[in-house]
């Protein structure tokens, strides 16, 4: 369908919706004016954005992004929010991936897709988070969730279209209940998506006198079951019990069309390479707490246990045709991969008179893994099976002591954490991977105010980075005859030491930060000479270290309200395996733009830019996205939004580096480019909440 068309059937749409809006007003009756009186509300426009030292707050539920079709589109708009090309990573600039909680438990990627958006309530990005949080990850992404204190009922059912390159439907019902001190939710929706992708990687290998190119695309179909249910019982004012289950079911099939040119010497192959593909990816997460208040000593401790469970399996059928002959059958690939994660935990905290308080707290943590590796090779009919078995033990403490001194604002605390790590193929008598470490990390926050507008703070952290659990496990994705994607078994964590100082103005702030990376993961080639096969997998690099500059300057004017980032950033990757490029800086710029009409209308406009990126190994190029939208409530009960996503179809990401001696340059498109309809209905009333709970599990961004 033309897109123009479709453009100007949704604005016909939205003046329709508007004049029947009129129209019902008008049709009043004047002997009911004085029963409409009785009812007097009294509207405070909120801001959107809200800048404290340096951190972000978004006001998800009072603006447009409550529409947005699902969680992580919606985390992709916010100021420094970075989505992987996968979608499977998220990454703050300057900050590498962040921790994930909602409702103050830990998360990852499998629980935002399992999170609805008219669920949310807030997200706030913490640039410096305290010692309560666990010691991975350098910033916090906390998402806080919509609960009511009142007895009440609420639900929503809201539909989403949206048009990319092929048609994608979102459906969502979210309901709540509350009756005197029993709390409970429940979320169901059912997406029926269709992305696509491509991406292209052009290599040189001089040592072998070989030159390659391939070009691949691959259209999805996806269908995705998500649901989830909380259960939350005041027990007195201050001790509670809840219980938490979120679950994604997803079915995917997609074709994988693969154009490639290979040299090999005076060797030239034009192979066109199509597999067949059917994955599944359950994922289950499930949490029990209790928190008590022991008044004898005026403390609260809290306790609670927790389970996840990720199960993926992918089924695929190769065929090359090479040159002009026919196609021939290669390989056929059943991979399966499952990891279970079981945790406890205990916190307790005490505050004392003179506004100083102190927290401490221990976690035990076990996740167990398992992937099976099997492919039947048609060629010579032989069949290459593996079975790699993953354990993985944490035990962790940490305490922290805060307050005020006078009119210095301080946190000290340490975490400590002992990690071992086993790893061992089926076949093999002794494990291949055995790792016992133990790390300390110290955080420290000094606040200084220099009158009631201004203050200066300055931190230290030390943090550590863990790979997800499938990045440490077996498996291979099939792109031609030449080339594999891998994960590595071998992986280990990076160790990050950061310092930073913020000087805060109101609501405006300035900060400054630098940090050192030990052990960074990042891409790199492998060729077997013998088998003719790249290979291409993550690994970790020997250092990196960046000087980062960043301005966070809100504005308001009558009905716009603008929030502007504006980061530069100076960094440099290194390793003996890689050619170091350049070290150069570059700037990332985020503006968001809302202006607040008549007759309820709201427009938002949506900016982000990233310059060239020289860091040293990698240079990547620049990409600069603009987003706009327009929603309104109808009725009360009603509302409607209308987005254009990606306008100006800018969604080519580029990558050139040179490791070990294999030359590459790499380009990935993005399914961007997106007009989506939402429409929301909704009934019942709820105020604030009384929810309340914590995450046991420190690894569940891991699960995947």
């Amino acid at each position: 369908m033309n897109i123009n068309l479709l453009v100007k059937l949704f604005l016909i749409l939205f003046w329709f919706l508007f004049s029947l809006t009129g129209y019902a007003q008008s049709e009043i009756p004047k002997d009911s004016l004085s029963n409409a009186l009785n009812e007097v509300v009294i509207a405070q426009n909120k801001k959107t954005f809200t800048n404290t030292n340096g951190n972000v707050k978004v006001d998800v539920a009072n603006s447009i992004y409550n529409v947005i079709p699902n969680t992580v589109d919606l985390l992709a708009k916010l100021p420094t929010v970075q989505i992987s090309s996968d979608r499977e990573s998220i990454s703050v600039v300057g900050r590498g991936n962040p921790l994930i909680y909602i409702d103050n438990q830990k998360v990852g990627m499998n629980d935002l897709n399992a999170l609805a958006v008219a669920d949310i309530k807030t997200i706030e990005i913490i640039q410096n988070p305290s010692s309560k949080y666990e010691a991975e990850g350098r910033s916090v992404i906390l998402i806080a969730r919509k609960f009511s204190k009142k007895d009440s009922f609420r639900t929503e059912i809201t539909e989403v279209a949206s048009f990319k390159k092929k048609y994608n439907n979102y459906l969502g019902f979210n309901t709540s209940f509350k009756k005197n001190k029993l709390e409970w939710k429940a979320n169901f929706n059912y997406n029926q998506l269709q992305p696509w992708e491509n991406h292209s990687i052009d290599y040189q290998i001089p040592n072998a006198e070989i030159a390659s190119k391939y070009d691949v695309t691959a259209y999805s179909q996806k269908r995705q079951f998500i649901f989830g249910g909380s259960l939350f019982y005041q027990i007195n004012e201050d001790d509670y019990f809840s219980f938490s289950v979120n679950s994604k079911l997803q079915k995917d099939i997609f074709p994988i069309h693969t154009l490639t040119y290979n040299k090999n010497k005076e060797i030239e192959n034009n192979v066109l390479t199509y597999s067949d593909n059917d994955t599944r990816k359950n994922f289950v997460n499930s949490f029990l707490n209790y928190n008590k208040k022991i008044k004898a000593i005026d403390a609260q401790v809290f306790t609670g246990l927790q389970w996840s469970n990720f199960d993926q399996a992918l089924w695929s059928n190769v065929k090359n045709k090479y040159n002009e002959t026919p196609f021939e059958w290669a390989q056929l690939r059943d991979q399966k991969f499952k990891v279970n994660v079981f945790s406890g935990r205990i916190d307790a905290e005490k505050k004392f008179k003179n506004e100083m308080k102190f927290e401490m707290g221990g976690l035990y943590s076990s996740a167990s893994s398992k992937s099976d590796f099997d492919v039947l090779y048609y060629e010579n009919d032989e069949r290459e099976f593996s079975q790699y078995d993953f354990k993985e033990q944490n035990l962790a403490g940490y305490s922290q002591f805060s307050g005020k001194i006078k009119k210095v604002e301080f946190s000290v605390g340490v975490r400590v954490e002992n990690t071992n790590v086993d790893g061992k193929f089926k076949a093999d008598l002794t494990p291949l991977i055995r790792k016992n470490y133990t790390n300390f990390f110290p955080k420290v926050q000094l606040s200084f105010p220099i009158d009631s507008l201004k203050s200066i703070s300055v931190n230290y952290a030390k943090s550590i980075s863990r790979p997800n659990y499938s990045s440490l496990s077996q498996g291979t994705t099939y792109i031609n005859p030449y080339f594999l994607y891998a994960r590595n078994i071998n992986l280990d964590p990076t160790i990050v030491n950061e310092i930073s100082s913020t000087f805060q103005y109101h609501d405006k702030s300035v900060k400054l930060t630098y940090y050192q990376n030990t052990n960074p993961v990042y891409n790199s080639f492998f060729f077997d000479k013998e088998l003719n096969v790249m290979t291409f997998k993550d690994v970790n690099f020997e250092k990196e270290s960046a000087l980062i500059l960043d301005f966070e300057l809100p504005f308001t004017y009558r009905f716009w309200t603008t929030t502007n980032s504006l980061v530069f950033v100076s960094e440099k990757i290194e390793d003996s395996s890689a050619v170091f490029r350049s070290s150069k800086p570059y700037f990332y710029y985020y503006s968001n733009n809302e202006f607040r009409l008549p007759e309820d209308y709201v427009v938002a406009v949506g900016f982000r830019t990233i310059a060239k990126q020289y860091k040293g190994v990698f240079e990547r190029n620049a990409r600069t996205v603009v987003d706009v939208g327009v929603s309104k409530t109808f009725f009360k009960n009603w509302s409607c939004a209308l987005s254009f996503n990606n306008v100006f179809k800018s969604i080519t990401e580029a990558e050139v580096f040179t490791i070990n001696n294999i030359s590459s340059k790499s380009r990935y498109l993005i399914d961007e480019h997106e007009i989506s309809v939402s429409v929301k209905y909704s009934f019942g009333k709820v105020k604030e909440s009384e929810f309340k709970g914590k995450r046991m599990e420190e690894n569940s961004d891991r699960i995947r």
